[in-house]
């Protein structure tokens, strides 16, 4: 076997290592993952009473 092959073989056992260890912690991530509920939109508030104010001595 050559330098090149032992070379590029090492490279090659190095990525499909990393992607081995990107999926196991995507799926442990993916499984502990607890989706936020949706926010609670407030209520609006009420139009102000654009009526005049009565006067007490009317």
């Amino acid at each position: 076997m050559s330098l090149t092959v032992a070379i590029v073989m090492m490279i090659g056992a190095w990525l499909l290592v990393a992607a081995a260890m990107l999926w196991g912690v995507m799926r442990i991530a993916r499984r502990h993952h607890h989706p936020v509920p949706p926010a609670v939109q407030p209520k609006p508030l009420s139009k102000p009473d654009n009526r005049p104010a009565s006067s007490p001595s009317a």
